[in-house]
């Protein structure tokens, strides 16, 4: 039973990091998943991929992985790459690539 905690990534559908900032612990899975012959649906009979725990802090996730003797691996976060643009370089005169309609 080994299990991972991570920080999520921020979903690419809004601007903000509202569930992005907790800590997880979820399972890795034991099976892959079969499909339903019948209706084509994907089954699989591990329970333990339904679990997925939200801690405030790195620490708390570890904690609780070595006080109920969980297996875990730990991935740390990339540090996010920014790039700083105005608007108004858009319009700049020296811009390298030329502004049209």
């Amino acid at each position: 039973m080994l299990a991972r905690i991570f920080r999520p990534a921020k979903t690419a559908m809004q601007s903000g990091r509202a569930k992005a900032r907790d800590w997880v612990l979820e399972f890795e899975p034991k099976s892959a998943r079969r499909s339903d012959p019948l209706m084509g649906w994907t089954q699989t009979s591990d329970t333990e991929r339904q679990v997925r725990l939200s801690f405030d802090t790195k620490e708390d996730a570890v904690r609780y992985a070595d006080a109920h003797g969980i297996a875990f691996q730990l991935i740390d976060p990339k540090p996010a790459k920014r790039i700083i643009k105005a608007y108004a370089d858009n319009f700049a005169f020296g811009r390298k690539i030329p502004w049209t309609h």
